[in-house]
């Protein structure tokens, strides 16, 4: 039977091996080089006052925003 220090470390290393990427560190870099304002247009559309009208009630197919775009073009800081 495996300690349990044993398996936290294997856990650990599988999770590094996986995403080498520290996710809290990129959040923190990507907020702290947003700008004011960055998006604000999109709250403006049709389509999103739709999606917002429909997804007050957290349910349905409306609930989720899907926000694609090709890489580079600034979904990640979009506020």
């Amino acid at each position: 039977m495996r300690s349990r220090d044993t398996t936290t470390d294997s856990r650990s290393k599988i999770l590094t091996w996986l995403s080498p990427l520290s996710p809290g560190l990129r959040h923190r870099t990507i907020q702290e080089r947003r700008v004011n304002d960055v998006g604000e247009w999109i709250l403006e559309t049709e389509e999103f006052r739709r999606w917002y009208a429909g997804s007050e009630g957290g349910e349905g197919e409306s609930a989720v925003l899907f926000c694609y775009g090709d890489p580079g073009v600034g979904k990640t800081f979009i506020r």
